[in-house]
């Protein structure tokens, strides 16, 4: 019997790579999207176990309808994970931010349509939940909860309005045209990396550990582990009863104790200076029970904290490099005082 056949988008990227692992452990014929196939920062997607007999990947950008045409052609499900996660100040939203996420998203879509694929899975966030700031404070976010995009574009929260609006645009997209589309939440995601290139995420811990210049606020992370994401978004294309949004956040831990945490177990890094004054309402709580509901297990927080500074280490990431100063990306320029 043939393999069952999935694409995923942004096959390179941090995610996604956790994600082609996966279903090329689990017998799936996988076809994944890159930029550039023969750029090395795609090499690990072909040195992955069973990759020579079941991995193909396609030249497109979110912006390619042609390309994403043919990387999704005769494929039973895909996965979007592409989405541009800016690291600078963003000066052009629309171009850079705004488009890519949206346009490609819409992309992605009717590609399936054309080419009746069953089943999308699409990789929103939550930011896409949290910043509403006519939710009733004190009340626990659930799938109910949607950021307010006005708000985002008010406040110039670019990334955050994109994720929004692009996950809005494919739960309507899936309901006026007949395509079943499921969204996953992950809130900050963390652990070991496949890719050679560190993701922005893990550069803010880098820099907690490093002890960048700039101290940091006690806010209240709510962090997943890379490799539970890959697993939930196996699990709601699997289950034939998902339906509609998921959030992916199942830990919740401050700057000041992430920093502690690590300190304990490597006590000969400088760490960021951080108060221990609580900001805790400025990352509102949120609950993944509905993904639970589905029979998600996350893994403890300790051992994704500990995986991660431990592949920082070995992949050199807590080196100092000359002319390379530790900075914290400005996409999370709340988080410092």
């Amino acid at each position: 019997m043939a393999s069952p056949r999935v694409c995923v988008t942004g096959g390179g990227g941090y995610v996604a790579s956790w994600l082609v692992k996966l279903l090329l452990s689990r017998g799936y014929a996988v076809h994944a999207t890159v930029r550039d196939p023969s750029d090395p920062k795609n090499a690990h997607l072909r040195r992955m176990e069973g990759a020579s007999e079941s991995l193909l990947l396609f030249k497109a950008d979110m912006l390619d309808r042609d390309a994403l045409a043919a990387a999704v052609s005769g494929c039973e499900g895909v996965f979007h994970v592409a989405s541009p996660v800016p690291a600078d100040k963003v000066l052009d939203p629309e171009a850079k931010v705004l488009s890519p996420a949206v346009k490609g998203t819409l992309n992605v879509l009717q590609a399936c349509s054309a080419n009746n694929v069953r089943k999308v899975i699409v990789v929103s966030s939550t930011a896409a939940v949290h910043f509403n700031p006519s939710w009733p404070q004190g009340i626990i976010q659930d799938e109910s909860c949607w950021s307010d995009k006005f708000f985002c574009t008010k406040s110039e929260e670019w990334y955050i309005a994109a994720k929004t609006i692009a996950e809005e645009t494919a739960l309507e997209y899936g309901e006026k045209n007949g395509l079943l589309v499921v969204t996953v939440c992950p809130c900050v995601v963390l652990g070991p990396l496949l890719q050679p290139l560190i993701n922005t995420t893990s550069e803010v811990f880098v820099y907690i550990i490093k002890g960048g210049p700039r101290a940091m606020k006690n806010i209240t992370w709510n962090i997943v582990d890379v490799r539970d994401v890959a697993d939930a978004l196996l699990l709601v294309y699997e289950k034939v009863e998902s339906s509609g949004r998921y959030i992916c956040a199942p830990n919740r831990i401050s700057t000041y104790d992430i920093a502690n945490l690590f300190r304990k177990f490597y006590p000969n890094y400088n760490y960021v200076k951080c108060s221990d004054e609580d900001h805790e309402s400025e990352m509102p709580p949120v609950t993944s029970e509905k993904l639970k509901s589905l029979g998600w297990k996350p893994r403890k927080l300790e051992e994704t904290l500990l995986d991660s500074i431990e592949h920082y280490e070995k992949a050199g990431f807590l080196q100092d490099v000359e002319g390379c100063p530790c900075r914290l990306p400005y996409l999370f320029h709340f988080a410092s005082n």
